[in-house]
């Protein structure tokens, strides 16, 4: 069986250097969570938490050039690391995994960053430390929707170098063995990104009909999950509706388990679980944008991973509502109709796309000042959330 766990570490021997390619997750089918009707007053600038004020356009904020110099925790950036104790199981676009025993894997968050499908030249310092405690606040902000791949483990024995050690400490993770579901589970609260592409074109996201007339950026009616397939390494990610979710879950549990016994108990049990991934994760989606609606960013969408324990428990796993695997706008600067301002790699890509790259391997490098304003936006997406947010704590998210 496969392994997807994802966790957050911080490395010691390090690689500092050298491309690494590997596809990117993005896209998705939906089900239909939401009526047609057009939504009004929701369409409407969103208020402002905490008294705050409307800025001037994003890059021009003096909020902003004043984070843009970044807290973010690592002053070196880490591209790949090596950890001399540890077997390591495989490198993923961002996360190297290592195996710790038959039961669990340590997560380590590098700094690279990927964009369309590929994995960029230029880490990004600090994101993965970054990437890792804004994860495991949500991983525990969230444990009582859904349990998670979170696990406790003795790893100083195994750690001998301090550098090590440390590394572990602030990208890592350890995560339980767990068998993924083959399908990641996208849920869509705004009008953006391919799902606005889709809307100008055929009046739909993912197949899904929406109201005429909603503009870019716009807050859909109510949320919508969006299902798609999880590609292996070199291969995309495609759409998927619901009911073709739930028969790659049966087909999985068919494949994995002798005990599901018959294909059609399979497919039956694979319609229920897939059923239960809609629902938690709309849920989680939901309970996580009004959190951070209040705290000043929009949710515009997210993607979850799931995967089920020996006893077919389904857990969280892999990462939680990061800037690498979520849309964040600044609420500030939020206006429907208008190109959102954001807190995650759509900075980046936009850069890409202004450059002319045609999203194909190699990839270009990134200018220092996109690197740095790319640090800065993930830096001020967890302060937002955890780090001063009200009743986080200091120690909030570790």
């Amino acid at each position: 069986a496969r392994l997807a766990l994802l966790v957050t570490l911080r490395p010691t021997g390090l690689i500092y250097g050298g491309p690494v390619q590997r596809l990117e997750s993005g896209g998705g089918n939906c089900y239909h969570a939401a009526r047609a009707g057009r939504q009004e007053a929701e369409n409407a600038r969103l208020p402002l938490p905490h008294g705050k004020k409307r800025r001037a356009p994003f890059d021009a904020s003096p909020g902003w050039s004043r984070s843009m110099q970044t807290n973010s925790p690592a002053n070196d950036a880490l591209y790949e690391s090596k950890l001399a104790g540890l077997r390591l199981h495989r490198r993923g676009k961002v996360r190297d995994l290592y195996l710790l025993d038959q039961e669990h894997l340590l997560i380590l968050a590098t700094d690279r960053i990927s964009a369309f499908d590929v994995v960029l030249p230029d880490p990004v310092p600090g994101k993965g430390a970054i990437l890792t405690r804004l994860s495991k606040f949500w991983f525990r902000r969230t444990a009582s929707v859904i349990g998670n791949h979170l696990a406790e483990f003795p790893l100083q024995t195994l750690l001998a170098e301090d550098g090590e050690r440390r590394l572990v400490e602030e990208r890592g993770t350890v995560a339980r063995r767990l068998r993924p579901l083959p399908i990641e589970a996208i849920v869509r609260g705004y009008l953006a990104g391919s799902g606005w592409q889709e809307y100008q074109r055929d009046g739909t996201v993912c197949g899904i009909p929406l109201p005429p007339g909603l503009r870019h950026a716009e807050r859909l009616p109510r949320p919508i999950y969006t299902p798609s397939t999880k590609a292996p390494v070199g291969g995309k990610d495609e759409n998927i509706s619901f009911q073709q979710s739930a028969e790659r879950i049966g087909l999985e549990l068919a494949d994995g388990s002798p005990q599901t016994g018959s294909r059609e108990e399979a497919a039956r049990a694979g319609q229920a679980l897939a059923e239960k991934v809609r629902e938690t994760s709309l849920r989680l989606y939901s309970e996580a944008a009004e959190y951070a609606l209040e705290r000043g960013i929009v949710i515009a969408d997210t993607k979850f991973e799931f995967g089920i324990d020996a006893a077919g428990e389904l857990l969280l796993i892999d990462e939680a509502l990061t800037p690498d695997s979520s849309r964040f706008w600044p609420v500030e600067h939020y206006v429907p109709g208008e190109n959102p301002a954001s807190f995650d790699k759509q900075f980046v890509r936009d850069h890409l796309d202004s450059v002319g790259w045609d999203r194909r391997p190699p990839a270009p490098s990134l200018p220092p000042e996109i690197i740095r304003a790319t640090a800065a936006r993930y830096d001020e997406a967890w302060e937002r959330l955890a780090g001063s947010s009200p009743g986080a704590g200091a120690n909030a998210g570790q």
